[in-house]
Formats: structure tokens, sequence, C-alpha cells
């Protein structure tokens, strides 16, 4: 479960998000026209199912800005969503497991149908923080710290946070609390997500201190206007986990523990309170809806979420793993979530034939769950047993030809046996998954290997500008293209010269915040 891990100066990125909230949020990106086709929101690849161009699309393009697909996000919403989030990852630590994205990414999907979001393509960023919190950009990007599975005891406490996340999103809070800041010239958003940024980095104080003095420099007035829309997202979010089969109580479960873990710290609270404050008049409010709500809880808890978890406690917990064990006997997970947490240890100190015997049983247990097969896919490639991974990540995409860890752990495996299949299984990963920076990074690697030296070169400067990293992006681009006119690859050659028009403007726009 590899973190990536960037230390860079934050300070900046304030005055950029005052920026954003003021005039200067007219000039918006400008790369693509919206345009109504399926492959535009899906994005695009540069190779096609063969690993050779795809004459058929316009490669490479950088995801859509423009286009959201729904009317609950605005162009400029979803425009400044993708900015934000490239910023975010170019300074903030990420927690990159495929299987926990993977889970991430279903669990929003069952709530957005019902939030008020259709259409909407959301991009979920996970945080390798250990703090309780979770957040959501306009555009539909969610973000989530490992710390919330940390603190959460069942699937429907963070189906009930994703939900009141996405309430956020569906009735427009930042577009209307922007309106209002305007009246009154606090760009308070603005600074919210500015102080989120460095707290998420580590600089908790700094992070907290902005978010606190922004608090402080909003009017009354204001500060009644942002608990309506606390409350207006909670009456959004129980309805929809309800609707989607969870026990909308879970919501109520969830404010009561936050309000004895600060009582129990006695100290500042986490990023998520300040910004979510919970009171007793909003637990209030929330009782009287789902006394209101027509419940028919199909959801239970779901092991899955306990697996994902134990994950979550180990990445939380790398210098002292048994400490991830503790947490989950002391929770009473369920004993299979204890047992895959132990095999994933096991693994961790060389026990690898012991691992995979534990995770076969479990998978043979529990034949439903993909996770627990693509887990034992990743024990065996990481202790250094290439064509067992390659072997089992094959077997479970003939079942789950499209299951995304699968997928990407075969195509990292490939490139120590057959580069050239491993570019071809990238290719088509990138076309599903085109804000996807880790994809890139290995397609790169893979075309580097396989003989496709323009193309690695590009996809290497996709990854950095999707990371954040606008200007290192360009200078790829650069190399790119000498490889390419070395090589006479002209279709390769014509793609750069694209893309790197389209990083320029990129980077000019950014500057005008």
């Amino acid at each position: 479960m590899p973190v990536r891990t960037l230390s860079r100066p934050c300070a900046g990125l304030l005055v950029l998000a005052l920026a954003v909230c003021s005039s200067s949020m007219a000039t918006a990106w400008t790369l693509n026209e919206p345009r109504d086709d399926a492959n535009s929101r899906q994005g695009s690849s540069l190779y096609d199912s063969s690993g050779t161009l795809d004459s058929d699309q316009n490669d490479f393009e950088l995801p859509s800005l423009v286009a959201t697909g729904s009317q609950a996000i605005s162009g400029e919403e979803y425009r400044l969503g993708r900015a934000w989030l490239r910023q975010f990852r170019a300074h903030v630590p990420e927690w990159r497991d495929p299987i926990a994205q993977d889970y991430i990414e279903s669990l929003v999907s069952r709530l957005v149908p019902y939030s008020g979001l259709p259409g909407v393509n959301t991009t979920i960023t996970l945080v390798a923080n250990g703090s309780l919190n979770a957040f959501a950009v306009p555009g539909g990007v969610v973000g989530v710290n490992s710390g919330l599975f940390a603190f959460a005891r069942d699937e429907a406490e963070v189906a009930s946070v994703l939900a009141h996340e996405l309430g956020h999103l569906s009735q427009r809070h930042y577009a209307r609390s922007k309106s209002r800041a305007e009246q009154t010239q606090i760009p308070a958003m603005a600074a919210m997500l500015a102080g989120l940024v460095v707290a998420a980095a580590g600089g908790g104080d700094v992070g907290i201190a902005a978010m606190a003095g922004t608090q402080a420099a909003m009017i009354q007035d204001q500060l009644r206007y942002s608990r309506r829309y606390e409350q207006e997202a909670d009456r959004i979010g129980l309805q929809a986990m309800t609707q989607a089969g969870y026990d909308p109580n879970a919501m109520i479960d969830l404010f009561r523990s936050m309000q004895r873990m600060m009582s129990l710290q006695g100290g500042t609270p986490p990023e998520f309170l300040l910004t979510h404050p919970v009171t007793e008049s909003r637990i209030s409010d929330a009782e009287e809806r789902v006394r209101q709500l027509h419940t028919s809880v199909t959801r239970g808890d779901d092991l899955q979420y306990h697996l994902i978890r134990a994950r979550a406690l180990l990445a939380i917990h790398q210098r002292s793993p048994s400490q991830a064990m503790t947490i989950l006997h002391q929770d009473n997970a369920p004993q299979a979530a204890q047992q895959y947490l132990q095999a994933l240890l096991d693994a961790e100190s060389g026990s690898i034939d012991t691992a995979l015997s534990s995770l076969d049983q479990l998978a043979q247990s529990h034949p439903d769950i993909a996770m627990l097969p693509a887990s034992a896919a990743q024990v065996a490639f990481e202790g250094g047993r290439t064509s067992d991974a390659v072997a089992r990540a094959q077997r479970q995409l003939r079942l789950m030809p499209d299951y995304y860890p699968a997928s990407l752990l075969l195509g990292e495996a490939l490139l120590q046996q057959d580069p050239e299949r491993s570019y071809q299984v990238l290719s088509n990963l990138s076309r599903r998954r085109s804000e996807d920076p880790a994809v890139f990074s290995l397609l790169a690697e893979a075309a580097g290997h396989s003989g496709h030296q323009a193309w690695g070169h590009l996809a290497r400067a996709e990854q950095m500008q999707l990371d954040g990293d606008i200007d290192r992006a360009i200078r790829q681009l650069d190399v790119a293209e000498a490889v390419a006119r070395r090589s006479d690859d002209f279709n390769a050659e014509g793609q750069i010269i694209q893309r790197k028009k389209a990083f320029r403007e990129y980077r000019e726009t950014m500057e005008k915040f």
C-alpha cells in the first residue's frame, strides 16, 4: 500500500484560493469545449486495445474541465474542482491504494443517484492522513482521509459522511456561499480550501489557524448561512443514504461519537468538525428528519468495510503495524477482518506462503468479495512471485474484466515479464481512468520498456500534469518531441505538439488565478 508523500511550500496556495473566489474567477479553463459524446465524459487514451494509436479519438486530451453531465454542477464549478484537485495532489500526501480506491468509488456511486447529482462524474481522492476528515469540492471532487476509516465503526457511518458531502454538491453550496461572500467581500470558501490543503499536508496548526481565522472574519449573518447549509446537506444526505439502503440512524450515531471524541480530547477538534460543527440543534434536526423517513434497511454490516478498515489502519500505523490489529480486536471486528489483517501482516514480515494460504481460504469462504483475490495477487507480486501474481490477476479479470485493482496490478506485474502486453493492458485502463496519475505513471514505464519511447515521455507528462506539476510536464513534452523527431514517429510528434499547446494554456490559466 504505497503512499506518495510530497513536501512542498503551501503558502502560495492560500493566495491562489483567495484569488479564485474573487474577480479572476471569470478566467476559466478553456482547453476543451463542452462535448456531448460519451467519450468526452469517460476520458480518452493514447492507445487502442491492440496497443497502437487509435486514430478515431483525440488522444491524450486533458480530461474535460467543462462538461459536467448535470445541471447540479456548473461548468465553472467543474473547472474549479479539477484545477483545485491538481493543486491538492501537488501538495498533499495521497493514500494510493487501488483496492481502497475502488471500494470508495463504488460506495459513492451507490449514493450519487439519490443525491440530486444525476450524471455527475465524481472524482475520488484518498488522503494519507490519520485524522478524521472528508470534504467535497465544486465539480464533483470528493476527498476522504484514511483516518475516517479508523473512526467510523461500519459502512453506514462512512456512507453518512459521503452522503452529506454529496449533499453540499447537489445544493451548490459553494456557488451560493460565493454569491453571499461577494456581497460581504469575504472569500470564505476559497480560504477554507487553502486551510484544508495546509492541514492535510501535515501543517495541522497552520491549516487550523487559516480556517479559524476565516471563520472569525465572517460576520454573524454569514455564520448562520453556513449552519443552514449543514442542515441542508444533512437532510439530503439522510434521504440519499436511506434510499441507497443504509440505516440513517448511522449519521446520528456518528454525530454522537464525534461529540464524545471532542469532549475527551479537550483541545482542538479534527478538521472535519472545524468545517462541519456538530451542535445539539443539528443533531435534533437530523433525528426529526429520520423519524419522518420511511426506512427499509437493505445493507447490513458489510464485511468489505471491515477489510478496507484493516487496510486503512495498517496504512496509518505503518511504524507499528501490530497497533492496527489491536484496534480491530478492541472494536470486535469480524473474525474474517482480523484474519485478513493478519495475512497482510504476515506478508509484510515475509511469510508469503502463510499469507496467501489465509487469503485464499478467505476468498473461498467469501467468493463475492473481489478484494480478497485481488489482495492475494498483490501479496504475491510484492513478495516477488510475479508469475503467480499475473496468473491470479488474469484469473480474476476473466470473471471481472473491468476490475480496476486487478487491471492495474496486471499491468505492473507484466512490466517484469512482457512490457508490450503491459503496455496494452495499461493503455486500455487509461481510457477508463483518464484522471488517474498512477495509471499514467505505469503506462510511461511500459511504453519506455516496450520501445514506444516518445509515447512513454508523453504518458509521463500526463502523469505530471495530473499531479499538478505543470512546469515539469511541459519540460517532459519537450523531451518527448525531441525523441519523436529522432525516431520519425510523426503520429507521436503531432500528439505531443497538441498537448504542449494545451499544457501552456493550462499554465497560463493557472498563473491568472
